[in-house]
């Protein structure tokens, strides 16, 4: 029988590593309840769960997201990402954006990140009530919206209002979601103006230098869409800090290991992800016709999803994978996707996750967990509700 994940039960959305691991052990297909749905598939097992990544019977369109009511019509234009793009036009943007974002790119702006981060931790202990900081408002968040906005040429004195926008993002799809939306796609489009007339030492500058062999480049529109593609995907390296944060202090071991040999670091980061990832599911993919997976039918036009958070702790791919280990050597984790929709801006995260925690650890080493960390309830995400820390 076909295992069930009710992604509205509370015991799944706090503890969402107990449901997949048993939906994993019987099958690698489970079907996700979610209210409003249809049927909606979730591959379980590593080897499924990646070969579907790249598997073409399988397409990612504009269903595969979804859209809070009220959004401006002039802004419709500039929502439909990369993310939401499959075949000739994905690879075409992927083509024209890819030296922004490459592991040698991201290296050079280790520096910068390091600013910026260094300037957050200067902040923190005046946010401190009784000796006791709320880590995500006043780190985990604020970063990667100061590193967007480095990235892209937003202006020093717009940039407490974009930390706004970061933060109304990452509260889901409510009205404060909408209300961003407009904000900052003119913001987007001021930057992509400015770049125009003069590009800068930034991500906009640069793309707007790239040509193609071809003669092809982005346009305005397509600039200001990636703008808004970073915001958005931007919220996984706050959720992710949160969660490393609380995973490092609780394995005091493996934190000891860093403190000792930080060159331990970025397979840190990649361990990290596999272990503790804010992302529990892959974007969905709908079938282009019917396939069968470990004996499951999935109809054409249905939805199926690589659940992370199965496939990345699947005993057939990682040995003792419940064992937390940043010396861990193995299959890559799927946390940042696989194939053509591979997180674009894997390297930049990387790089600002492994600055922010060495640089946080190192300057407060005697940081210590208030209290259990409470989650919010999100089936599609790991993330903090808050996380409490003393110094």
């Amino acid at each position: 029988m076909t295992p069930e994940i009710d992604l509205t039960d509370p015991k799944v959305l706090t503890d969402p590593f107990t449901a997949y691991d048993r939906a994993r052990e019987v099958s690698a297909v489970a079907k996700l309840v979610i209210p409003g749905f249809g049927p909606f598939w979730a591959l379980t097992r590593y080897a499924e769960a990646r070969a579907m990544l790249t598997d073409a019977r399988f397409e990612v369109n504009s269903g595969s997201f979804l859209r809070p009511p009220g959004i401006p019509e002039h802004c419709r234009a500039y929502l439909e990402t990369m993310s939401e793009k499959d075949g000739p036009e994905h690879l075409r943007l992927r083509r024209l954006v890819a030296p922004a974002f490459t592991p040698k790119r991201a290296a050079q702006l280790r520096p910068r990140l390091a600013a910026i981060t260094e300037r957050l931790l200067d902040e923190l202990p005046g946010h401190a009530e009784d000796g006791v900081v709320d880590l995500v408002p006043h780190f985990a968040r604020p970063l990667p919206i100061d590193v967007i906005c480095e990235l892209v040429g937003i202006p020093a004195a717009d940039r407490p209002r974009w930390r706004e926008y970061g933060a109304a993002v990452a509260s889901g799809m409510g009205p404060d979601f909408a209300a961003a939306i407009p904000a900052i796609i003119e913001g987007a489009r001021d930057a992509v103006a400015r770049s125009r007339a003069e590009p800068g030492d930034d991500l906009i500058g640069d793309l707007v230098r790239v040509q193609a062999e071809d003669g092809d480049r982005l346009t305005d529109t397509e600039l200001v869409t990636l703008v808004w593609h970073l915001v958005l995907a931007g919220q996984t390296p706050v959720n992710l800090i949160a969660n490393a944060v609380e995973a490092l202090l609780r394995h005091p071991d493996q934190l000891a290991l860093l403190r000792t040999d930080p060159g331990l670091w970025p397979g840190a980061v990649e361990e990290l992800m596999r272990w503790c990832s804010p992302q529990l599911l892959t974007t969905p993919r709908f079938a282009r016709e019917d396939v069968e997976i470990d004996g499951e039918l999935i109809r054409r036009g249905e939805r199926v999803t690589a659940a992370m958070v199965a496939a990345d702790r699947d005993p057939r791919a990682f040995a003792d994978p419940d064992r937390f280990d940043i010396t861990r050597s193995g299959p890559a984790q799927l946390g940042f996707s696989h194939g053509p929709h591979f997180c674009l801006g894997a390297s930049i995260s990387r790089v600002q996750t492994e600055v922010a925690l060495s640089s946080l650890f190192a300057r407060f080493p005697d940081l210590a967990l208030v209290e259990d960390v409470p989650r919010a309830p999100d089936g599609g995400t790991w993330r903090p509700a808050r996380l409490l820390l003393t110094f």
